[in-house]
């Protein structure tokens, strides 16, 4: 059974591994753009940790995922392009760096659950060539929201949900 707890820094070799086997699925599906030049680094993942913002998806005691969970303002979110945040007055969450072994199935839906039960205002943003996040994005039920660019400049595809009653979904608060 899958439990999402808050990372702790002997977390650290567990989360670059499942990273390193979530950017195999994104060379493989075609997305040869995105988490390039060593991103997101074990400094990165550190940072996450140390804000306790990073958390680990675990499964039998395994860890098989990882995600940052952000809280609002998200600078690189200031502005959008190409059209408007669903809701852009209250609070939110954003989660970041969604990573887990290609075997491991559920992990979005899983994830994205445990995300509402803590904020009923989600952002999340992908790179264009990672259709696979696109499509489960979307599947989830976010709406896309228009373009945000990182700090280096990079384009992002960014989208947002707002669930005003997460009661029915399944995962438990951390």
């Amino acid at each position: 059974m899958m439990t999402v707890r808050t990372a702790i820094k002997s977390d650290l070799s567990s989360i670059m591994t499942v990273l390193e086997a979530a950017k195999g699925i994104m060379r493989a599906s075609g997305n040869t753009g995105q988490w390039i030049n060593g991103y997101p680094s074990a400094e990165v993942i550190a940072g996450d940790i140390q804000s306790g913002f990073g958390k680990v998806v675990e499964d039998g005691g395994r860890v098989v995922a990882y995600f940052a969970f952000i809280p609002s303002p998200e600078p690189t979110y200031k502005e959008i392009y190409g059209g408007r945040w669903l809701e852009d007055k209250s609070p939110y969450h954003v989660v970041h760096r969604i990573g887990s072994y290609p075997e491991v199935h559920g992990v979005f839906r899983f994830i994205m659950d445990w995300c509402f039960r803590n904020d009923s205002n989600i952002r999340i943003d992908t790179h264009r060539d990672n259709l696979i996040m696109q499509h489960v994005i979307l599947n989830y039920g976010f709406r896309y929201c228009g373009i945000i660019f990182l700090a280096t400049g990079d384009e992002r595809l960014a989208y947002q949900m707002v669930c005003p009653d997460p009661s029915g979904l399944r995962a438990g608060k951390d």
